[in-house]
């Protein structure tokens, strides 16, 4: 089955950090632009963080400084890395191709990350 699993996700306090991974299954990122978005209730899917074939890295602007993508390309995994979070962090997390050469698969469950005290 072709498809992103996400996970890593939980309730948070504000200031705290969580990592989210995203297992590649039945398909393989080498070479391929990799991205996180995220999406709340009654919202458009926000892209937050892309990382390139060669580990070129963009962030949206609310998340740099804060956030850390990554990718293993060995194992198929992209993560994030969340720090310093705040409460409008909190979202659906979800990973997908950004790339021209491969189009979007359908988006999985994603992971749920909820900032709060």
């Amino acid at each position: 089955q072709v498809q992103f699993v996400e996970s890593g996700g939980g309730l948070v306090q504000p200031g705290g950090s969580l990592r989210l991974p995203c297992k590649a299954s039945g398909i393989r990122i080498r070479g391929l632009m990799m991205g996180w978005s995220r999406q709340t209730p009654g919202k458009q899917r926000e892209l937050v963080a892309t990382i390139g074939s060669l580990g070129h890295i963009n962030y949206t602007d609310n998340v740099k400084g804060r956030f850390i993508i990554s990718r293993d390309d060995t194992n198929d995994i992209v993560s994030l890395q969340m720090s310093s979070l705040v409460p409008e962090d909190t979202a659906v997390y979800y990973c997908n191709f950004e790339s021209a050469l491969r189009p979007k698969i359908d988006w999985g469950q994603g992971t749920q990350v909820t900032v709060s005290s």
